[in-house]
């Protein structure tokens, strides 16, 4: 079988580097770079793969040269379902905040930015009309 992008195989690990390792696939060596390893952050390549571990790996390229470019986390991930998630909008959920719905929720929003808002009105102009004094004992 020829080796092309897209095709999924068993390979070998033959070394292992601290940038990667490489695959005896069908008699050919190709590279899984560290970054091709896991779908989590591979700090050490060590403590995810080691030397003769048998490895399903997909093939991302194969350049003219004749390198061989693989992948471990995308040989398996496992295939999205194609069927479409069902969503009822018309269905109204509980309110998560103690009853309250959006509207509630943000009606008291306004009223309370409102009262603030006239607090530190009130706050400024005070201090403008030299509203605080030092007394004078």
């Amino acid at each position: 079988m020829t080796l092309k992008a897209g095709t999924i195989l068993e390979g070998t690990i033959i070394n292992i580097t601290n940038f990667g390792a490489f695959v005896d696939v069908e008699g050919k060596t190709g590279l899984v770079h560290i970054s091709e390893v896991a779908d989590s952050f591979v700090k050490d390549i060590k403590d995810f793969l080691k030397e003769q571990d048998k490895v399903k790996v997909k093939v991302l390229s194969v350049d003219d040269n004749g390198k061989i470019s693989l992948s471990i986390k995308q040989a398996s991930v496992p295939k999205k379902s194609s069927k479409p998630v069902d969503i009822d909008w018309g269905k109204n959920s509980k309110p998560k905040q103690g009853g309250a719905d959006f509207e509630d929720r943000i009606s008291k929003f306004l009223k309370d930015s409102e009262e603030r808002f006239q607090d530190l009105k009130r706050h400024q102009e005070a201090k403008g009309r030299g509203g605080y004094r030092k007394n004078s004992n």
